[in-house]
């Protein structure tokens, strides 16, 4: 996978998702990781719906996650989620016919995160292996630290 970001580092303008469709559905506030995936997205040719302000949907009415995550799938090729409920992104990809992207989820995970971070590690010290690793922050509820610490 670290392959495949290098190469996509390289020639970001490569249209391999044309005529997809990519949703992005944020229940909680983010700025980098929404505005990445839809950048990201933009980039690779698809076409990007979706929400930032959960309050402006049917879920602020009662409308359940599946049921959210149902009607968003017959829109979307892909969803990128980011949910206040630790394990949102588990069961909606439980639910999906569509893959789900854990963009954040509670205090639990953030793999997207790790990912980049990993990548980031890759890049400047050739390799994944051997290496002692530093953590600070919010240890206990930082779903970023849970996320790399499985990794």
């Amino acid at each position: 996978m670290l392959e495949m970001a290098k190469q996509f580092e390289m020639n970001p303008n490569r249209r391999l998702l044309q005529g997809k469709v990519v949703a992005t559905l944020f229940f909680e506030p983010s700025t980098r990781t929404r505005l990445s995936f839809e950048t990201a997205a933009n980039r690779l040719g698809a076409r990007v719906i979706g929400f930032s302000d959960p309050k402006a949907t049917s879920s602020s009415k009662g409308e359940t996650l599946k049921d959210t995550i149902m009607m968003v799938s017959n829109y979307a090729d892909i969803i990128v989620m980011r949910h206040y409920l630790e394990g949102a992104a588990r069961y909606a990809s439980e639910v999906a016919p569509v893959p789900i992207v854990n963009a954040g989820d509670g205090a639990n995970q953030h793999p997207s995160q790790t990912m980049l971070d990993l990548y980031s590690i890759y890049k400047t010290q050739g390799t994944l292996e051997n290496l002692n690793i530093f953590l600070v922050g919010d240890l206990k509820y930082g779903r970023t630290v849970h996320s790399l610490l499985m990794a």
